[in-house]
């Protein structure tokens, strides 16, 4: 039988051992770096611990996830955003094209 392979991580001086396939450490030592940082953030805005804690820093990196999943970040009107690029990228095209024009 074989042995599954496994990541020891830390979150708030607590060493956790969970499942991890090869190809995806990094991954996972990127997501368990971000929960700590997030965990660290809120222990110094909060007196909550332990797990309650872990529990709320995951429901705040869920809605920043479902937040950026689902539509644009602070209010940014992505539709307008590259309509407005498409409108400086016409006059740029346009500009140079003159600019070639007066070379020739």
């Amino acid at each position: 039988m074989s042995e599954q392979a496994t990541l020891d991580i830390v979150l708030q001086g607590k060493e956790y051992r969970v499942a991890c396939p090869p190809e995806e450490r990094k991954a996972l030592e990127a997501a368990a770096s971000l929960l700590q940082a997030k965990m660290a953030e809120m222990a110094q805005k909060t007196t909550v611990s332990g797990e309650r804690l872990a529990v709320m820093a995951a429901l705040n990196l869920a809605h920043e996830v479902l937040a950026l999943q689902t539509g644009p970040a602070s209010g940014v009107d992505a539709p307008a955003v590259r309509r407005r690029i498409g409108a400086i990228e016409a006059k740029l095209v346009a500009a140079i094209a003159e600019q070639q024009q007066d070379l020739f």
